[in-house]
C-alpha cells in the first residue's frame, strides 16, 4: 500500500517527458482509485489499493500512451464515451462538427444521415441524442471501431436508431440525406507528437497531400445527387478544398473555424 501523496509524487516524477506531469498523474490516480477532484486533494494521506497497477498506467503514460486509452474514457460534449487503443481518440474541435450537422440536419429537415469514418461513434450517437427523430447509418474500415461505436451506442441507448457498418465510405450502404465526416486529413510527410503516433494511422493520415479522402468524400456526394454535407478538415487545407470546388462547379459551400480561430472544416449544402 501507498498514499495518495506518495504516488502522486511518484507519478509526477515518473511523467518528467510529459507537459503537465503532476496534473496528468492526478487524473490517472482519481480514475485508477475512481475518486473526485475534492477527495485526492482533501485525503492525500488515504491508502491507494494494487499501487504496482497504477504505476503500471504511469509507465503507460510515460512512453506516450495516450491518456485515454489508460483509462479507456473519452470526454466529448459533456458525455463520457467508452474508447480503446486502435480507436481515434476524440477531440474538443469535432464537438463543432457535431452542431454544424445538427444545424444542417434541421435546416434541410434530413431524416437519414450517413457518418463516413464513425471512430468511436461519438458523432453519430451525439446526434441521435440530440435529434431524436433521425436515424444515423456510420461506416468504418476499422472493425474495432465498428464494434466500440456500436457498443458506445447501447450505452447511450440509441441503438435502434444508430447502426454501424464495416465498410468503405457508403459501400453497400443506402443513400441518406446528410453526410457527415471526421475523416482522415494529415499529411503522410506531417511530423506529429509520439503521443498522437500512437494512434491508429490509418485514422489520421489521408494521403501524401492529405486532403484526398476529404476529395472523396465530396465526390461521392456529387455522385449521390448533391447529398448536403459537413466535414472536418485540417487548418491549412481551406485553399486546396475551395480550388476543388470549383473545379466541381460547386457553388453553395461555407467553411468554420474552430475555437482557436483555425479554419476546421466546410459545409456543402447541395
Amino acid at each position: 500500500m501507498a498514499s495518495v501523496k506518495e504516488l502522486l509524487n511518484i507519478g509526477a516524477g515518473l511523467l518528467s517527458n510529459v507537459r503537465n506531469p503532476k496534473r496528468e498523474t492526478f487524473i490517472l490516480l482519481k480514475e485508477w482509485m475512481q475518486k473526485d477532484d475534492s477527495f485526492l486533494i482533501a485525503h492525500d494521506d488515504a491508502q491507494v489499493e494494487n499501487p504496482d497497477g497504477f504505476l503500471e498506467w504511469i509507465r503507460r503514460r510515460a512512453t506516450h500512451t495516450p491518456l485515454e486509452y489508460i483509462t479507456k474514457k473519452v470526454s466529448f460534449y459533456s458525455k463520457i464515451f467508452e474508447i480503446e487503443e486502435g480507436v481515434l481518440v476524440p477531440r474538443p474541435e469535432t464537438e463543432i462538427l457535431v452542431d454544424k450537422t445538427a444545424e444542417l440536419i434541421k435546416e434541410f429537415g434530413a431524416k437519414t444521415i450517413a457518418e463516413i469514418g464513425c471512430g468511436s461513434g461519438v458523432i453519430s450517437v451525439m446526434l441521435a441524442l440530440l435529434l431524436p427523430d433521425i436515424k444515423i447509418i456510420g461506416s468504418d474500415i476499422n472493425e474495432k471501431a465498428v464494434s466500440l461505436s456500436r457498443r458506445n451506442a447501447e450505452k447511450f441507448g440509441v441503438e435502434d436508431r444508430v447502426k454501424f457498418y464495416l465498410t468503405s465510405y457508403l459501400d453497400g450502404l443506402e443513400k441518406p440525406d446528410i453526410i457527415v465526416s471526421n475523416p482522415p486529413y494529415i499529411s503522410t510527410k506531417e511530423e506529429l507528437e509520439k503521443h498522437v503516433l500512437n494512434e491508429p494511422h490509418d485514422a489520421l493520415f489521408g494521403g501524401i497531400c492529405g486532403d484526398e479522402i476529404l476529395k472523396n468524400i465530396v465526390l461521392l456526394s456529387r455522385e449521390l445527387g448533391g447529398v448536403p454535407l459537413a466535414c472536418e478538415m485540417g487548418y491549412d487545407q481551406k485553399s486546396s478544398i475551395e480550388r476543388f470546388f470549383k473545379e466541381l462547379g460547386i457553388k453553395n459551400y461555407s467553411f468554420y473555424q474552430d475555437l482557436s480561430g483555425l479554419d476546421r472544416g466546410f459545409i456543402v449544402k447541395g
